[in-house]
């Protein structure tokens, strides 16, 4: 089964079939905080704001679905770890990844279209110290293989996993281990292959997530996992954590809201998603979670039903 063609989003074809899917009756999340050491870590980056804490209540969101989504779109990608826990697991037959921010662009095109061995050929041979580390961010980039492995660089060596301009180099880091605390070639390799054994599973498209949402609004076939790094209202975190940290909340709403397939959304726990979901005629749930410095903290889980079958 093809994917609709809108104009300027590249053909999907010649998928797999599809993997084994079990739906099942929809299931409240558990009020536990998810111990993230237990979900499969599937993502070459390290986020600020990272959805390992969210896969069990994704994979229980899509499994209540009355069919697998033909396709599941995430038009703000990231680290892609809910796209990348789709694909894996058979969760949806097909998966769509969206990001604007040209860096993290190149590493996705190139583990998904380009030569992703000569991406782990460079992270293998590099020789971790602080001055390789200021050479290698210094160097200019000549095309999508340089950016990408400068971006996984920086992403493991500068404080948090941050991308945005001005982030620091990390100093100390864990156990004394100081800049190279957070580089693991071994463990970048191996995840890094096994996206590319699903690689026909997935797509990317860089570009804006409102956009792609836009363009597949009218397939009854997708669905769509929002996790905007963008808050509206409540922590101001993306406009320091993020390089591009506008968003038109509305149109988000609006959009999903209109589209014909259902939709997951997370947010920060603040007034404005509240109204935003209840004017649409979302439903919201208040989730635990703990952060990367243990700390307990509460986020959104934003639902659009299904569409109805007598729906034109």
């Amino acid at each position: 089964m093809g994917i609709s063609n809108p104009a300027g989003v590249p053909a999907l074809v010649r998928w797999p079939p599809p993997m084994s899917f079990t739906p099942r009756s929809p299931r409240p999340p558990s009020p536990d905080v998810v111990n993230v050491a237990s979900v499969p870590q599937r993502s070459p980056f390290r986020y600020p704001g990272g959805k390992s804490w969210l896969i069990p209540r994704f994979r229980a969101w899509i499994r209540s679905l009355a069919s697998r989504p033909a396709l599941l779109v995430e038009p703000f990608a990231g680290g892609g770890a809910i796209g990348l826990t789709a694909a894996m697991e058979g969760l949806a037959e097909r998966v769509l990844l969206g990001e604007l921010d040209p860096d993290v662009a190149a590493v996705w095109r190139t583990l998904l279209e380009g030569d992703f061995n000569a991406l782990i050929d460079r992270i293998m041979r590099f020789e971790m110290s602080r001055s390789e580390v200021i050479k290698a961010v210094d160097r200019p980039t000549r095309d999508d293989l340089d950016l990408a492995f400068r971006t996984l660089l920086r992403n493991r060596v500068q404080r948090g996993g941050i991308l945005a301009p001005g982030a620091s180099l990390i100093r100390t880091g864990e156990n004394g281990r100081g800049i190279a605390c957070r580089w693991y070639p071994q463990t970048l390799a191996r995840r890094i292959r096994a996206i590319a054994q699903v690689r026909d599973r997935l797509r990317f498209i860089e570009g804006d997530g409102l956009e792609l949402i836009a363009r597949f609004e009218t397939d009854p076939g997708a669905a769509f996992f929002i996790d905007p790094p963008y808050t509206a209202g409540g922590k101001r975190a993306g406009r320091r954590l993020y390089a591009f940290n506008a968003l038109d909340h509305e149109r988000l709403f609006a959009l999903l809201a209109a589209a014909r397939g259902p939709a997951l959304i997370t947010y920060d726990d603040a007034p404005e998603p509240r109204a935003l979901a209840r004017r649409h005629g979302f439903a919201v749930r208040r989730v635990p979670m703990a952060n990367t410095h243990h700390s307990r903290l509460v986020e959104l889980l934003i639902m659009k039903a299904e569409p109805r079958a007598d729906r034109p």
